[in-house]
């Protein structure tokens, strides 16, 4: 047990103040800092176990899913169905992994899905806002699958997971818009790599929830941010576009997470074969860094420890939507339009193609080329860091697939 500490970060965009609880994982192993670029807030927690903005090998990720697991389970009256929900974009891969951790804990009667940012025309749905976040509107779809829907609408335990939380207040509505389509919910558990929010702030969200809450995390703390009075600094994100253009996109989406899986992802063996043709010997011994696209992001953790177990060396990480300085540990950063067919701009930070033996992008759309040649596009980053594309797929209760290519 790590005593509880205190610490004082100095950014572009204020002073950020932090106090932690005494925890088992010190602060600074589990997350760093930089400045958003974003009138609402002006700091961000770079997780340094999550696999998004910063580096981190799949078995560290895989340590993170079992130990929140555990956590979870410490308490016997765990029971389904179970709803299980990850919430976009940065905590997509950490609320499947958690759940599909809770399956190799034995599991059952349990459904995982994803919020997401993507309309889907003529899917039922949840609306809620995020209102910090850098695109605020949010969507649950309902499940299509008959035994999906029942788990969803008859959930007796509800599970939201996320990376960070600071007041709880998405958390409140979510659970507010999930309880009018299932009033029979007993009990709501909130899992996240570390948790900021107050006393006053978790008795919110108890007390407007109606039911039982359980807060499980790794560390525990409070934060203050003194932010710098700058037009500058307070406008900046006003040129970046984060919205997308709100068209239906359900022919470029083949990650389920957002429509509900039952059972743990995994591809098959001829699949994972094709990669051994990009994959020559190095003498470097470097590692291969495995990228998620947005939302998508268990893909690549499924096949970063595919390969881990394997023997290789593996590193995993995402793009994301989200603007940030280069500060703190933020190092570097790649723009370019996303590959949703939204045009708006996406970032891949803290990578040196040169530390990698090979760069795999794992996305779920297919390989198109933006018409505006202005600006860097998808294709062209994968050429930009010489990696290669591998698209996911999926059919209903098979291995899924990966069609790997250098574009």
């Amino acid at each position: 047990m790590n005593p509880g500490s205190s610490l004082t970060v100095k950014l572009r965009t204020g002073h950020l103040r932090l106090s932690t609880n005494s925890g088992h994982i010190p602060l600074k192993r589990l997350i760093g800092f930089s400045s958003r670029i974003n009138s609402q807030r002006g700091f961000l927690f770079i997780s340094k176990v999550l696999g998004k903005h910063y580096p981190v090998k799949p078995k560290t990720m895989a340590w993170t899913y079992r130990a929140l697991t555990k956590r979870l389970f410490e308490k016997p009256e765990f029971s389904g169905p179970s709803l299980w929900i990850g919430m976009a974009e940065t905590a997509t891969g950490l609320g499947y992994g958690v759940y599909e951790s809770a399956c190799s804990f034995g599991v059952v009667d349990a459904l995982f899905m994803q919020t997401t940012r993507y309309h889907l025309s003529g899917y039922k749905r949840l609306e809620f806002i995020e209102a910090h976040s850098h695109a605020t509107e949010f969507f649950l779809y309902c499940p299509q699958k008959e035994s999906h829907r029942h788990i969803f609408y008859n959930a007796r335990q509800l599970v939201l997971v996320d990376d960070e939380i600071s007041t709880g207040a998405t958390f409140s509505r979510l659970i507010d818009a999930y309880r009018r389509v299932n009033p029979n919910l007993e009990k709501i558990i909130i899992v996240s790599l570390v948790n900021f929010a107050s006393p006053e702030h978790r008795q919110k969200v108890e007390v407007s929830s109606e039911i039982s809450v359980q807060w499980i995390s790794l560390l525990e703390g409070r934060w203050e941010f003194d932010a710098v009075d700058s037009d500058h600094e307070r406008n900046r994100d006003d040129a970046i576009n984060v919205i997308g253009n709100g068209l239906c996109k359900r022919t470029l989406l083949a990650w389920p997470g957002r429509t509900g899986i039952d059972r743990p992802i995994t591809f098959s063996e001829a699949s994972l074969s094709c990669l051994k043709q990009f994959l020559q010997e190095d003498p470097g011994n470097r590692p291969i860094l495995v990228l998620g696209t947005g939302e998508c992001n268990p893909p690549a953790y499924i096949l970063g420890r595919s390969l881990e177990r394997q023997g290789y060396s593996v590193i995993v990480q995402a793009t994301t939507r989200s603007p940030i300085n280069v500060e703190g540990d933020i190092g570097s950063s790649i723009r370019f339009t996303d590959n949703y067919q939204d045009g708006i701009h996406n970032f891949l930070y803290n990578i040196n193609p040169d530390a990698y033996r090979l760069i795999i992008f794992c996305h779920e759309t297919p390989l198109k080329p933006e018409a505006n040649a202005d600006d860097l596009d998808f294709i062209g980053v994968i050429r930009k860091l010489n990696g290669i594309s591998a698209q996911f797929s999926y059919q209903d209760n098979e291995c899924a697939q990966l069609d790997f290519c250098r574009p």
